[in-house]
């Protein structure tokens, strides 16, 4: 369906901004007058950027969908109605962005509708399919305020592991990128001066100079071909992994990687258990639940086998049974479910799961880093050695040229 903006006048004479799924701009304006505005503009929304936006991104940023849940759960255990805690959380939009999507929420719910379904009908993309059944779950239980915290705590949860990842891989990137940079500065910049002047004396340079001459002048003629080789295998790999087939053969792949494959698996596994676990929690039915989660799925791999996983469920198995017969999920969390699902406590032994391979996945990048810290200074080291020793031969072969 069509998803058009639109700028409306209340009977205050106060503009709001928003934008909503219609039929067409006649459907918009007749809604807004239902729900008393008059409308002033309605326009489709690729026009939107102009007047909306402001120039700015389109897109919600999980700390700002963080914020927003963690506000409104605050405002809601307060004892405030729904929309006025949706007209609090309209003056305290950090942006443009965010602040249409509340004034359409608050235009939604003051219509009629119900949190979850104002959610799910006017904004697919910032708040996902995980989001809306747990809202819809806590409005079918009357503890949508208790919901709500939970779902900021899992939002506040998922936000701090990737963090934690993020920072545990960003020194390793830096130092690749700096030794990269600094071997290319040598090769481009240093190594082609001092060839004009190797060249200019006529002498036969030693063997690993004219190794190192020889590359430079490499990178140096044949630069464009190293950048389309680049381009057109990111290419290759864009397509191939475009496809469902050759998407979960590369996260089959990656799996079966020594070190960084059994990582990943945990990675995943820990979103699988903090995520099911939350919905559990929450009141969402576990086939609705194990439906979402296997669209949270990173790995599309795993992703697949929680389908499966679900499919098992359904037709009566249990949820470690049908983890165990996937062989994607670790051992001890296929256990640790086991009790859950024997002592009637699944919920909590799940969330127990996601913070025991969070923590694992922390400690086992630590190491697999102290590890890989080590051999990328040496790998960078040895190139630099070999440029400097290279350099430093040819120079004391100038020594015996004949005067």
């Amino acid at each position: 369906m069509p998803v058009f903006v639109y700028r409306a006048a209340d009977r205050r004479g106060q503009t709001i901004d928003g934008v909503m799924e219609a039929p067409d701009a006649r459907a918009v304006i007749e809604r807004l007058q239902r729900d008393a505005y008059f409308p002033i503009r309605v326009a489709p929304h690729a026009e939107r950027a102009g007047w909306l936006s402001f120039g700015g991104s389109s897109r919600v940023s999980q700390r700002d969908l963080l914020a927003f849940t963690q506000q409104l759960a605050t405002l809601f255990e307060a004892g405030l109605p729904l929309d006025r805690g949706l007209s609090i959380l309209e003056e305290l939009a950090p942006n443009a962005r965010v602040k249409a999507i509340v004034t359409d929420l608050l235009v939604s719910v003051r219509g009629g509708s119900s949190l979850s379904e104002a959610l799910g009908k006017h904004h697919p993309r910032p708040f996902s399919r995980l989001y809306i059944n747990m809202v819809r779950a806590g409005e079918r239980g009357g503890v949508l305020e208790v919901t709500l915290r939970r779902l900021a705590e899992f939002l506040e949860a998922r936000s701090a592991f990737a963090d934690a990842v993020r920072t545990a891989i960003a020194y390793p990137i830096f130092l690749v990128a700096v030794g990269i940079g600094a071997i290319v500065f040598l090769m481009t910049f240093v190594i082609p001066r001092f060839a004009t002047i190797f060249s200019d004396l006529g002498q036969t340079m030693p063997l690993p100079t004219q190794i190192l001459l020889w590359v430079s002048a490499g990178v140096q003629g044949y630069w464009w071909a190293g950048v389309l080789l680049i381009l057109g295998a990111l290419l290759a790999w864009r397509v191939w992994t475009g496809s469902p087939q050759g998407r979960i053969g590369w996260d089959q792949a990656l799996l079966g990687l020594p070190l960084i494959g059994p990582l990943f698996r945990k990675i995943e596994t820990a979103r699988f258990a903090r995520t099911l676990g939350t919905m559990l929690k929450s009141g969402v039915p576990v086939m609705g639940a194990l439906a979402v989660v296997g669209d949270t799925m990173t790995n599309l791999a795993i992703g697949r086998a929680v389908e499966r996983v679900a499919d098992g469920v359904k037709r009566g198995g249990t949820l470690a049974a049908g983890m165990q017969a996937e062989g994607q999920f670790p051992t001890l969390a296929i256990h640790m479910v086991r009790v859950g699902e024997e002592t009637g406590r699944l919920e909590e032994m799940l969330l127990k799961v996601a913070d025991t391979f969070e923590v694992d996945v922390n400690n086992e990048l630590k190491r697999v880093l102290g590890l890989l810290q080590p051999v990328i200074i040496l790998a960078m080291g040895v190139l630099v050695a070999f440029i400097v020793v290279a350099m430093m031969l040819a120079i004391f072969s100038i020594n015996e040229i004949p005067l």
